[in-house]
């Protein structure tokens, strides 16, 4: 799913930044782009707060099971946060 929201120089940044992959499970197909925080919570658009995901764990970190028995949702979470905060190390806490 792209956005129109998140500016291109955003994306490509995040796109370099993670290898052109999936920041998870390092694949190369279906790249998308991921709000750590969502928006609806008051995630930004900066890099800061993106992640670069496939597809599969794309929709595995919004709910949708397709990796049933190996991870959760919650799992998939966890380890977006785990990345995001252990690149920018200590400029980026993601709880209040």
């Amino acid at each position: 799913m792209v956005s129109a929201n998140i500016p291109n120089s955003a994306r490509k940044a995040v796109y370099r930044r993670d290898g052109w992959q999936c920041a998870l499970c390092g694949c190369h197909d279906t790249l998308q782009i991921h709000h750590v925080i969502p928006r609806g919570e008051g995630g930004s658009d900066f890099p800061e707060n993106l992640i670069t995901l496939c597809s599969k764990c794309h929709a595995q970190a919004h709910g949708i099971d397709v990796y049933p028995g190996v991870c959760t949702q919650a799992d998939v979470e966890q380890a977006c946060v785990e990345y995001v905060s252990d690149y920018y190390a200590g400029e980026w806490y993601p709880f209040k």
